[in-house]
């Protein structure tokens, strides 16, 4: 009886990453960051691309243990 090794053939797509542990903490001058997963966040369908900054609007309702997180968007001048 032989045996036949075949190799592994290593994929070239990346597994989805929609969700991960991150942290929110604070600085030593008072500012809260909130830490995301370098894996989220290269994510290709990551909602944030290819900026290394972005205004954010943070919203959570009372009572709940949630925050959403959304990109700022100028509210439109007349």
């Amino acid at each position: 009886m032989s045996v036949v090794l075949i190799p592994q053939i290593k994929s070239r797509c990346k597994r989805l990453v929609s969700n991960g542990r991150g942290r929110l903490f604070k600085r030593k001058d008072g500012k809260y960051l909130i830490y995301l997963p370098k894996d989220l966040a290269e994510d290709s369908m990551f909602p944030f691309k290819d900026s290394d900054s972005v205004f954010v609007k943070v919203v959570f309702k009372l009572g709940d243990d949630r925050l959403v997180v959304e990109k700022w968007k100028e509210p439109p001048t007349e």
